[in-house]
Parts: structure tokens; sequence; C-alpha cells
């Protein structure tokens, strides 16, 4: 066998899907997990410089902060070796569906693990579905604070006072009602909006959001590549050893 024939047979075999899916997954993760956890640690900053006095008032959400990024580093942890397992199970059952490995095509054991993973991407799928909605939840709330900011910048554009105009944290959840001042209006917003711990953590979130759309993609592929894969080694599979 020539050198080229070789190259032919491995890129035949190659699981471009699952390259693609993989490259994406490890890119989104990343890039979820890194800014999502700054953006976390930016927001934190942000309730307690700003919109609290009392470290009663946000004790519970820094609480819940610190427990979201303990999941995001269990979560990276994860997905990078889920990513590298399904990208195995793809040079797997790529080359035994184009079968270049002679008598190595399918197998009982073999079929069984490309059902196994077809299951466990799909459960993960739909799990990463509300993750993704989750994740657009602090850019919707940011997106609303600097739209309210743009209105202050530019009182002409609106017809509110400026001093009606607030961004209050206890609507959305982040502190309880009886939290003091819980929101902050009109120029001193705009300051805040100004600040460069408000624009990182805004970008941040928006990058996390990104990184977790990336992710649901990278998984939706994994899902339809293995999917397409087990039904192809089942209809065409011979053979029994492993």
């Amino acid at each position: 066998m020539g050198l080229l024939e070789c190259c032919a047979r491995c890129l035949v075999g190659a699981p471009f899907a699952s390259l693609v899916a993989t490259g994406l997954c490890f890119f989104g993760v990343a890039l979820f997990c890194g800014c999502g956890h700054e953006a976390l640690t930016g927001t934190e900053k942000l309730i307690e410089t700003y919109f609290s006095k009392n470290y009663q008032d946000y004790e519970y959400l820094i609480n819940v902060i610190h427990a979201f990024q303990y999941v995001i580093y269990g979560t990276a942890s994860f997905f990078f070796l889920y990513g590298a397992l399904l990208l195995a199970e793809g040079f797997y059952t790529t080359g035994a569906v184009r079968q270049i490995f002679g008598d190595y095509k399918t197998t009982i054991c073999g079929k069984g693990l490309s059902a196994t993973f077809v299951g466990i991407t799909y459960a993960l799928t739909i799990v990463w579905l509300l993750v993704f909605a989750c994740s657009a939840v602090p850019v919707y709330i940011y997106f609303n604070t600097w739209t309210t900011c743009q209105s202050i910048a530019s009182p002409s554009k609106t017809s509110a006072s400026i001093g009606s105009l607030c961004a209050d944290a206890r609507m959305y959840g982040v502190l309880p009602w009886n939290a003091f001042p819980g929101k902050v209006c009109g120029s001193n917003l705009l300051s805040i909006c100004k600040t460069a711990e408000f624009q990182m953590t805004f970008h941040l979130f928006i990058a996390a959001f990104v990184g977790a759309a990336a992710t649901l993609v990278s998984l939706l592929t994994f899902m339809i590549a293995a999917t397409y894969n087990f039904a192809v080694l089942k209809l065409m599979g011979r053979g029994t050893k492993f």
C-alpha cells in the first residue's frame, strides 16, 4: 500500500462531523465556563458595591454564585473528557460504517456502546438546552440595565424623568425585597454603566451565552452523527467479536 493510498483511506475514515463537533464543544465549553466564572465574580462585586450595604442581603446570592462556580469547574472537566470519548467513538463507528478495517466492521458490544453514547448525548442535549436558556437571563438583565442607561444619557429620547429611570436588582430576584437600597436610579445608574466592571461583566455574560450556544450546536451535531452511524451499524453490521 502506497503512502497516498494509506492517507486516502485514513481521510475516508475520518469522522469529520465528530471533529467539527469536538472543536465546537471544546471552544464553547471553554468560553462558557471561563467567561461565566469571571462574569459571576463581576456580578458579585457590583451587587456588594452599589446595590446593597448589608452583607446579609446578598449572603445567599454569594453562596449561590460560589456554588455555580464550582459547578463550572466540574462541567468543564466533564465535557472535555466526554468530547474526547465521543470523538474516539466517532472514529470507531465511522471506520466501521465505511468498512476500511477489514473484518473489524461492527460488533454487538460496539453497537451497544454506540447506542449508549446516543442516549447519553440526547440527555445531555436536553439538559444543556436548560443551561442555554438560563445563560440568556443575565444577558437580558444587563441589557435592560444598559438600555436604561442609554435613556438616561439621552433624556430627549424618553418622556420619563431621569430620576425615575432605575435598575432594581430586587425585581429580578437577585436581592430580597427588603434589601437597601436594592436599586440605583438616574445619574448614579449612568455612572455605574460607565464603569469598566459593568462593561466587562456585561460582555463576559454575552461571551458565556455564545459559548453555551456553540456547545449546544456541538451536542446536536454529535447526536445526529452518532444516531446516523448507529442506524447504519445496526442495519449493515455483522459479527459478534469486539
